[in-house]
């Protein structure tokens, strides 16, 4: 119950905060810079209002608070700790979007200053749930409903390069009117039936209020967009996802849930490997797999609902492997 209160909160909040803040971005002349080298057509979208993100991570932090304070006074953090771990890479992210605005140009900080970031955060979200105890160095396989031990040392480096590659992932998927959160809403949804299944509460919660902020978002988000997340967004949004997977001790359900996220960043490196391999040709019309759609003829409101549908296909296959952890 608490976990559908929270969404609905987060929810209201994320569409009340949205109807403030599109306008101050816009005063404050915080406009989307479109890469050149991205479909001629995208350029119609130059000077939207990005960092929106804002919204719903406002909303959620709101939701988190109001429903997770009890499970808090009784010494349960992991709601905070995903938290706060998400927003530091909201945090990453708006230092870059920061940077893209200042130099009104699509390039904020550099991608060494983002890895170097990113992994530290990584590293310390890790070892604060191994030390409280709601993350093993087991490695749980789904599907097979095994756990395998791995040294601690071991499933830190792993778990910590799985966090920032999956989180750059989701920052590639948003490149569309709607479809990161699109994409990312039933995902959550995921969370918080696992977290349910699993007695995690706490963890719940967030997930709800995770799926209520998206859901907020998308009303003025979804296409025609009238403001962008930007990389504030974006971040959160792949730290949110990897901060409950981590929380709820199932690293390995991210292939799944985010098989979206996967064959964009995959199109990406292959277009690009590809292309430096043959001295010019490609495989896609355009990378990521989204623009190469697009150019086939492919709406935006069509890719979308496409990769959304194939998001919940493999959330409900996830869900069946690993359903026998939890009991069910």
């Amino acid at each position: 119950m608490k976990m559908f209160l929270a969404a609905v909160v987060a929810f209201a909040v994320s569409v009340v905060v949205g109807r403030f803040l599109i306008p101050a971005l816009r005063a404050l002349k915080a406009g989307q810079s479109i890469k050149e080298i991205g479909p001629n057509w995208h350029m119609s979208k130059q000077g939207t209002p990005t960092m929106g993100g804002i919204m719903f991570i406002a909303a959620i932090a709101v939701a988190v608070v109001i429903f997770g304070w009890r499970d808090m006074a009784r010494g349960d953090f992991s709601a905070l700790f995903v938290l706060v771990f998400a927003l530091l890479f909201g945090v990453i992210g708006f230092i870059d979007d920061y940077a893209k605005i200042r130099k009104k140009e699509n390039t904020g900080l550099t991608a060494g200053w983002k890895f170097l970031l990113q992994l530290a955060v990584s590293v310390a979200f890790l070892a604060l749930l191994r030390f409280t105890g709601h993350l093993s160095p087991n490695l749980y396989v789904p599907f097979v409903n095994v756990s395998l031990p791995l040294p601690w040392l071991l499933y830190l480096i792993f778990a910590a390069f799985v966090i920032v590659g999956c989180v750059n992932s989701v920052n590639l998927t948003d490149g569309l009117d709607g479809l990161a959160g699109s994409v990312t809403l039933p995902v959550a949804i995921f969370f918080a039936v696992l977290s349910a299944c699993w007695d995690k509460g706490a963890v719940g919660i967030f997930a709800g209020a995770l799926a209520g902020g998206i859901l907020g978002f998308l009303v003025y988000n979804f296409y025609p967009a009238k403001v962008f997340m930007g990389d504030t967004g974006s971040l959160f949004l792949g730290g949110a996802v990897c901060g409950l997977a981590m929380a709820l001790d199932a690293p390995l359900v991210l292939i799944p849930v985010g098989i979206i996220y996967i064959i964009e960043t995959l199109s990406d490196i292959i277009q690009v490997g590809y292309f430096k391999l043959t001295h010019g040709k490609r495989i896609f019309r355009m990378a990521p797999i989204h623009h190469h759609l697009e150019m086939g003829g492919w709406s935006e409101v069509r890719i979308v609902l496409t990769f959304t549908g194939v998001t919940v296909a493999f959330c409900l296959l996830a869900f069946a492997g690993c359903m026998h952890r939890y009991g069910i």
